[in-house]
């Protein structure tokens, strides 16, 4: 099968247009025991080879300009990160200039410069704890062997999952017992520096926004959520002198983990676009606030071609 010819009657370009749009989060230097999922330096490497040689790969404000024009080119494709790690910078930028390839980073701004997500908290802890057994019985999250990788990996999963809709203030503090119930020192330097996201747009990087502490919008009043989506502009705009034109909703779910009035918000905030979670891809007619995004994989590139037109041939029109 000729997956550049499959991709190429998918989306023509022109008025036939559709814009895939791929979400990552981290690039590790090495393989991870914990997350087999995730790639590493050299599966990127490689994914980014698969890529251009099926799609056209645009910087995400061309992308867009074409989108709301008609007039992208056949097998277009935009990359895209979420919430603002360190190993975006070190490991995926250096990978990105070898393929002369721009993405776009959505950055969570309270955890800039030394910060930890409430997940990474959990992850880190887990991680490193020496124990065979973690009873967590009385934060409710219940009693895990973790002897081994494919142990802690279960156990990550499923507090992550009980944690992930609590309040705000909650969910961290069950993520911060959690990591006193597991001993261990946890590490500050998971996320980037506002010199490394400098270093990112003076490299050509189209910087977004993704709310200042990456809460799930939908569950907070709405003034304070306005104030996340305002704060995380402004900081950005702050730290790297320019008009911040787009965001990425926290989680990113239509109606689940954002609505409608959070939509209004962003639009209103002065953005240009915004992009969601929802499995698909983008063509003229559909909303420039809501635009699907996917996350690919497999492990060959059979599988992960077909994936990706699985993806591609999902005409999405994400409603919050």
């Amino acid at each position: 099968m000729s997956f550049r010819w499959l991709f190429h009657m998918l989306s023509p370009g022109g008025h036939r247009g559709r814009l895939p749009v791929m979400i990552f989060h981290r690039v590790l230097p090495e393989p991870d025991s914990l997350f087999p999922g995730e790639p590493d330096a050299a599966r990127f490497d490689a994914q980014l080879s698969l890529l251009k040689r099926w799609f056209n790969i645009l910087p995400l404000p061309d992308a867009m300009r074409g989108l709301r024009e008609e007039r992208l080119p056949p097998r277009p494709l935009t990359l895209t990160f979420d919430d603002g790690y360190a190993d975006n910078c070190t490991v995926a930028l250096p990978i990105l200039q070898r393929h002369e390839l721009r993405a776009a980073f959505f950055i969570a701004t309270d955890y800039l410069d030394g910060g930890r997500m409430w997940n990474d908290t959990v992850i880190e802890a887990v991680r490193g704890c020496s124990q065979r057994s973690l009873d967590l019985a009385t934060l409710e999250l219940g009693v895990h062997p973790i002897g081994t990788s494919t142990e802690k990996s279960r156990v990550i999963a499923s507090i992550l999952g009980r944690l992930k809709y609590l309040p705000q203030e909650e969910r961290e503090a069950k993520a911060a017992a959690v990591a006193t119930r597991c001993a261990v020192t946890l590490p500050d330097s998971l996320m980037l520096t506002v010199d490394q996201l400098r270093q990112m747009h003076r490299a050509g990087m189209t910087i977004g926004a993704h709310t200042a502490s990456h809460p799930i919008l939908a569950r907070l009043p709405d003034e304070q959520a306005r104030s996340e989506i305002l704060k995380g502009k402004e900081r950005l705009e702050s730290a790297i002198g320019e008009s911040v034109r787009f965001f990425a909703y926290p989680n990113g779910g239509p109606r689940q983990d954002y609505h409608a009035s959070h939509v209004r918000m962003v639009r209103e905030s002065g953005f240009e676009a915004a992009f969601s979670t929802a499995i698909g891809s983008a063509d003229a007619t559909c909303d420039v606030y809501q635009i699907p995004r996917f996350r690919p994989w497999g492990r060959t590139p059979t599988r992960y071609g077909l994936r990706l037109a699985k993806s591609l041939a999902r005409r999405s029109f994400p409603t919050a």
